[in-house]
């Protein structure tokens, strides 16, 4: 029997990083997950998929993901019950992620407003704008993949393959 499932959509809130009593991590959030056609009203619908990560996994995703942030995630469909406060069964259909995928570039994700925000909080606490610049240049020093939206000047003798 096969239980797979994947998913492209974006994060409705930052994700909910908690740790149970033995330490391990578990990241829960929800994916809002466009579907592929319309309604009768012309009007494309939206799933709410509710999804939980572990371990390191949850930890990474949550360091590198926010509000907003387009992701794919891979993984299986699980159910479970459990008794609530007023003593009614509730029924819990989520996604157990087993992997993840970043589907857009920190640059783009930047850019948004939320992060416009807190980039223009943060550039005011700073001191100076020269320092912004400096860490901003050191930042880019140590990713062998920025090149500030330039193309990379590869060769193919410069590929293994």
């Amino acid at each position: 029997m096969l239980n797979s499932v994947s998913l492209t959509g974006r994060l409705t809130r930052d994700v909910d990083l908690r740790y149970t009593q033995s330490g391990t991590a578990v990241g829960s959030f929800t994916l809002a997950v466009d579907r592929k056609f319309k309604s009768k009203n012309g009007e494309r619908e939206t799933d709410f998929v509710n999804c939980q990560i572990w371990r390191k996994s949850a930890e990474n995703f949550a360091n590198f993901t926010k509000k907003g942030s387009l992701v794919g995630v891979e993984g299986r469909i699980q159910t479970r019950t459990y008794d609530n406060a007023q003593g009614q069964k509730v029924f819990v259909t989520e996604v157990i992620v087993d992997n993840f995928a970043l589907l857009e570039s920190r640059q783009t994700s930047q850019n948004s407003p939320k992060s416009q925000q807190t980039a223009n909080t943060s550039a005011t606490a700073t001191t100076s704008t020269s320092q912004t610049a400096a860490n901003s240049t050191r930042a880019n020093a140590t990713d062998p993949f920025a090149n500030n939206g330039q193309p990379l000047d590869i060769s193919d003798d410069d590929l293994p393959f």
